[in-house]
């Protein structure tokens, strides 16, 4: 793939780190261009195609410190720039057990899905009043649905007529 860059004549940008002042990155990444990613602590990604290009993206900067004298490599930030979507297998009136927070290992139903903001409205089963609380998806762990209980027992009905 290198080869076929320089054939072209083009070299392909490459990713530089810039220092800057620790929790002050939002600040310098409103000054450097639209390509940078904020993904570690007192440190912004930069797309460049040279270094040069990359420093002079970052002269006279307020809170930027410099570039780090070597180029980092894709694989290394990776896990900072892409999250992976889990597509969560969760319905409507499911039970569930809730896994983390102040309400760990407690049964509940859940009554409303926010898919857009990665949440779920649960009650729960031992609580004396319903009360709904909301909690991240990934604060829940689904148990048993409600359809499958249904049909079990619209099944076993069915067994015990047909036997009598």
């Amino acid at each position: 793939m290198e080869e076929e860059n320089q054939e072209s004549g083009r070299k392909e940008a490459g990713i530089y780190a810039l220092r800057t002042t620790a929790n002050r990155e939002d600040q310098v990444m409103d000054f450097v261009s639209s390509n940078a990613q904020h993904g570690m602590r007192g440190y912004i990604f930069l797309e460049a195609a040279t270094r040069t290009d990359a420093e002079q993206a970052a002269f006279n900067v307020p809170y930027a410190r410099g570039i780090l004298p070597k180029e980092v490599s894709y694989k290394e930030i990776e896990h900072m720039l892409e999250q992976a979507k889990v597509e969560r297998n969760i319905k409507k009136n499911d039970i569930c057990e809730i896994i983390s927070g102040p309400f760990k290992r407690e049964t509940a139903k859940i009554t409303r899905i926010d898919k857009a903001k990665e949440e779920v409205v649960v009650e729960l089963l031992e609580a004396a009043v319903p009360i709904p609380i909301t909690v991240k998806m990934d604060a829940v762990k689904v148990i048993r649905r409600e359809t499958e209980e249904g049909e079990e027992a619209e099944s076993e009905s069915s067994e015990s007529s047909a036997e009598n």
